[in-house]
């Protein structure tokens, strides 16, 4: 919904109705994720996409059919053995859509969550996607951190498991279908429900302000993260030179990253790139950063520098009393294996390997490979 989320507005700020279509649930090499939405505007209009444009048409006639009768519909979409280009997928995935009439009146807290997620305040958005009986499906139930639920779902049982859930997909900043009995019986089968979790972007997190900086910034940036550039020295951090971050700080790196842990801002899905190759700047802070428990190490920790630096750069580790776990978690040389030598190309490759670390990728060739291209999540 994110994508869609300004259009959506506009057109419920008018006070229009609009045809929603969202993948909940995907299976095999499906080629949009849960998550993925798609309107279908008051003026016919279809803005996003929920298949990367083979199950568009269907999805399309559909909400019209929504909007006009105003009940929600969850629909499965695959490739049918008679004819796979009706409205399968051709690529062999199958994919459960939910589509939904939205407005002021069906979703009247929808102005408040779109300020939360314009102002980076996690939210998460529960909605019965299934249920044995359907006055339930199409409830929605709206979830912050540390304040009462908004809304209901149908019974305050189902409100509270639903809410603590919902609490456990925000904190992970993934989306999710969630199963229960028809009461929020967490044992039981029969009512089904998508959770939105609409957290803060995730943060990058880039020492050393050098060239190659600017061109990683810009990448971690278009990938969706919130990048910082940090560097002890002020004639090098600065906003002009780095115009793809979203915030240039000057301090020294093993400095700003405990503060950061300390305020909180640093989680599992944060990524780390340590571009100094200086060892006064980058084992300090590697010190701190391999050292971390489970739960707030960031996602991938990579350094750059040669093999001679690598080599001599453990070395300094190892006498600081890092052991081999703790140096296991470190990439470095950083990125993959692409021959890149420019900054933008090194970037690529710097990005590629945070990709393929995040969803399991081999960094392989597709074509040298066999299975499916998608990795589950």
């Amino acid at each position: 919904m994110r994508d869609v989320l300004p259009e959506l507005m506009q057109w419920w700020e008018a006070g229009e109705t609009v045809g929603v279509g969202t993948v909940v649930a995907t299976f095999r090499s499906a080629p949009r994720p849960a998550g993925a939405s798609m309107l279908v505007g008051p003026d016919e209009s279809a803005v996003g996409s929920v298949s990367g444009g083979c199950v568009e048409g269907a999805v399309y006639d559909l909400a019209q059919t929504v909007v006009a009768s105003g009940e929600p519909v969850l629909e499965r979409y695959g490739v049918s053995d008679d004819d796979a280009f009706a409205v399968g997928l051709t690529c062999g995935g199958i994919l459960d859509v939910f589509v939904e009439r939205v407005s002021r009146e069906t979703f009247p807290q929808l102005g408040e969550v779109a300020a939360d997620i314009e102002a980076g305040r996690p939210v998460a958005l529960a909605t019965v996607i299934e249920h044995p009986d359907p006055a339930w499906v199409g409830r929605r139930l709206v979830v912050r951190p540390h304040e009462a639920a908004a809304g209901s779902l149908g019974s305050p049982r189902a409100d509270a498991a639903v809410h603590d859930d919902a609490l456990g997909v925000l904190a992970a900043g993934t989306n999710a279908t969630l199963t229960y009995g028809p009461d929020g019986e967490r044992r039981g089968e029969g009512m089904r429900v998508f959770v939105w979790g609409f957290a803060p972007k995730p943060r990058m997190l880039v020492f050393g302000a050098i060239d190659f900086a600017a061109a990683v910034a810009k990448v971690g940036s278009f990938l969706g993260y919130h990048v910082t550039v940090c560097d002890a020295r002020p004639v090098f951090a600065t906003t002009s030179r780095f115009p793809g971050a979203d915030e240039v700080v000057v301090d020294w790196p093993h400095r700003y990253l405990q503060a950061e842990l300390d305020a909180g801002r640093i989680d599992r899905r944060t990524v780390l790139a340590v571009l100094t190759h200086d060892p006064k700047f980058d084992v300090p802070l590697l010190e701190v950063a391999l050292r971390l428990e489970e739960d707030v190490r960031p996602g991938y920790i990579g350094a750059m520098g040669s093999r001679r630096t690598h080599e001599e750069r453990l070395a300094r580790l190892v006498e600081a009393g890092l052991d081999e776990a703790e140096l296991s978690l470190l990439s470095s040389p950083i990125g993959l294996d692409l021959g890149a030598r420019t900054p933008e190309e090194t970037a690529v490759s710097i990005a590629a390997e945070i990709v393929a670390r995040q969803w399991g990728g081999s960094g392989e060739r597709l074509a040298a490979t066999e299975g499916r291209i998608h990795h589950d999540d």
